[in-house]
């Protein structure tokens, strides 16, 4: 897995999850279940899960930081303000609402397993390489926000 960390955009990984999550829905349709107000359900995780990733995305743009998810190294600013005060990681937070919501709207437990799979892999593959080229870059000021603010909720 070492050879993948920080290979695919995460927002690659969650249109991958969100296509297998609606190819697994129909192949295994007997599966799905009646899920009263899914759609409403589905819609609310969803612009939530936006309303997320946009904040994160604004917090970063304010600093004149990058948000290039390959290359953490090139962050000129440790963003802690903002949406960054309840979450380490609001974009990728905001991403997995968004195949949640999917999930829901598919009313399908296979594809509620598949949203789900976005958090280790997120973990493995993209926030802890992201968190070690942040502790090298910026040190104790890094160690100080990761001790005090969770890497997702």
């Amino acid at each position: 897995m070492r050879a993948l960390e920080r290979k695919i955009p995460p927002v690659v990984t969650c249109l991958l999850l969100g296509a297998g999550m609606g190819v697994t829905a129909w192949l295994v349709p007997a599966l799905g279940f009646p899920l009263p107000a899914r759609r409403p359900l589905a819609a609310v995780l969803a612009i939530a899960g936006l309303v997320l990733a946009v904040l994160g995305v604004i917090s970063f743009r304010r600093v004149g930081t990058t948000i290039h998810p390959l290359r953490p190294e090139a962050a000129s600013h440790l963003v802690v303000a903002g949406i960054y005060r309840r979450t380490r990681n609001p974009m990728y937070l905001g991403m997995l609402l968004v195949p949640l919501g999917w999930a829901v709207c598919l009313a399908h437990p296979l594809a509620l397993l598949l949203a789900i799979t976005f958090v280790p892999l997120m973990n493995r593959l993209q926030i802890g390489p992201e968190e070690a080229a942040l502790a090298a870059r910026f040190g104790a000021e890094f160690a100080a926000y990761r001790a005090t603010v969770r890497r997702w909720l």
